[in-house]
């Protein structure tokens, strides 16, 4: 669905591997689904914010659990499962835009 809207989208399995991937990957924004094996989606969000190199990255959560201990303002959007196509697409480009805004 993104990579037909334009995106170009990387994949991992689990939150350990998505550490990894980040030492090379670069993305604009990241969608996470917080039933992650390994390394859940919380672990990797917290994670990712206390690292200089991956704290400014736009983060969508997308998930089929209960995101109600989730913090609106730590997150470019936070969606439940299932999600419409044009809401996820519309979610990604506004997290891109606003890091694209705080980054000039």
């Amino acid at each position: 669905m993104l990579r037909g809207a334009g995106y170009e989208v990387g994949a991992v399995e689990d939150g350990t591997d998505a550490l990894r991937r980040l030492e090379e990957w670069h993305p604009d924004a990241i969608l996470l689904d917080l039933a992650l094996p390994q390394l859940n989606g919380r672990e990797l969000h917290q994670e990712l914010r206390a690292n200089r190199d991956t704290r400014h990255i736009p983060i969508v959560v997308v998930s089929g659990n209960d995101t109600s201990d989730l913090k609106p303002a730590d997150f470019a959007a936070i969606l439940q499962k299932p999600v419409d196509p044009g809401t996820l697409i519309d979610a990604i480009t506004s997290a891109i835009r606003l890091r694209g805004s705080a980054l000039s």
